[in-house]
């Protein structure tokens, strides 16, 4: 949210926001609004309330790391809107987040348990493996079927396991960044966590 300027006016942003989520409940399509750094979290979830209760074409993007997480997730479930959780990628202090990876894919695991158990249509943002191999097994157990439950992932990163993953059933969706200042964006990313670029390096030589 903050390319819409959240930095200087939630409500100038909320409404930039609304024009791009009105237009695609016009298309029969829906917008997922994405989660920055620690700061940003309570008003990007007030602002997704807000389009979720104006046009409810909108889906949360919750991060495991944060130790707010769970509490986030039950919210947003017992409001109806959709949730995509992911790892997480800024460096914040431990008095907010886990540091340890550890940790991070333990809350991961759990949180995913919470989607599977209470929320509408759940989206999984992970590349690992044995995360995703105990999300379908807890899916099973909940008697969650593989339409029922969504992967993504990013463009061109483990293109063998998201065929495989299509293969069974499962819906995988693809996270491509686009247009003029995608170079930008791309050094952010890796800005905010030098890790990141060990990953993108890894997995691209796992096809």
């Amino acid at each position: 949210l903050t390319h819409f300027g959240l930095d200087f006016s939630e409500r100038a942003c909320r409404g930039y926001v609304a024009e791009v989520v009105a237009e695609a409940k016009r298309l029969n399509n829906s917008v997922e609004v994405d989660m920055e750094a620690y700061p940003y979290v309570e008003p990007t979830l007030r602002t997704v309330v807000d389009l979720h209760e104006r046009f409810g074409c909108v889906r949360a993007v919750i991060q495991a790391y944060l130790r707010r997480s769970e509490a986030d997730i039950e919210r947003l479930c017992g409001l109806g809107i959709p949730v995509r959780l992911c790892k997480g990628a800024y460096k914040e202090p431990a008095s907010v987040a886990f540091t340890r990876k550890r940790e991070v894919n333990e809350n991961y695991r759990r949180l995913a348990a919470l989607l599977l158990e209470k929320g509408v249509q759940p989206a999984m943002a992970t590349h690992d493996e044995r995360i995703i191999a105990d999300v379908i097994r807890m899916a099973g157990e909940r008697g969650v079927a593989p339409d029922g439950l969504e992967f993504q992932m990013l463009y061109g990163i483990r293109r063998s396991l998201q065929r495989r993953l299509v293969s069974e059933g499962y819906r995988v969706r693809l996270y491509v960044p686009y247009g003029v200042a995608w170079y930008p964006y791309f050094m952010r990313r890796l800005a905010e966590r030098p890790a990141n670029l060990l990953f993108l390096i890894r997995n691209l030589l796992r096809r």
